[in-house]
């Protein structure tokens, strides 16, 4: 582990103890410790979101929103948290969503696209979409009018700015994952390659 990571939060900042916080705070603290509150617990967004408490229930609110309200199927926000992952290269966020993405029915072949920047052809049209959406706008930073066109037509204008907006909110946690340099879990290995 790098010198300047915590041991016990796995980032740079130390957790800190619960009774130090405020009601805010320990509510953060409380979900991060709650078995399947979060995928990853305090080592991951949560223990990020205790220095951060007067925002932590907004972030809270927009994520869960973003992942199970909008309509967007479980296989598709999979792929799209995947996509974002692989091209925001958080290797924190891919080994937590991976195995998201295959208990939601995400074939390997799909993920494995994903993983190796493949081409998109033979994947279905949904899936192929939410990719290619992400990365027009994470390493093109444009969208084409044929592919925004392909996006309406298969989510409708509402849902296709959804899964934008769900791709955003992963490269914002990526953004703060990569600045406290998050460490994988104890025993979880790399799943990215990334030189």
């Amino acid at each position: 582990m790098p010198s300047d990571i915590d041991p016990r939060s796995g980032f740079r900042l130390p957790l800190p103890n619960r009774e130090d916080l405020d009601e805010a705070g320990k509510k953060i603290y409380d979900r991060g410790t709650t078995p399947g509150a979060t995928i990853a617990g305090l080592q991951g967004p949560a223990g990020i979101q205790l220095y951060t408490p007067k925002a932590a229930p907004y972030l809270t609110a927009l994520n869960r929103y973003l992942r199970f309200e909008t309509g967007l199927s479980p296989q598709v926000r999979e792929v799209a948290i995947l996509a974002t992952a692989r091209e925001m290269d958080s290797q924190f966020e891919w080994v937590a969503h991976e195995p998201e993405a295959l208990k939601e029915g995400v074939p390997q072949a799909t993920i494995d696209v994903i993983k190796y920047r493949r081409a998109t052809a033979s994947l279905a049209d949904t899936d192929r979409v939410a990719i290619e959406l992400a990365r027009q706008v994470w390493r093109d930073h444009k969208v084409t009018p044929e592919l925004f066109a392909e996006g309406k037509a298969l989510f409708g204008p509402n849902r296709l700015l959804d899964l934008v907006l769900l791709m955003g909110n992963y490269a914002g946690t990526a953004a703060l994952l990569a600045t406290v340099d998050m460490q994988l879990h104890a025993g979880k290995k790399p799943l990215l390659p990334i030189p």
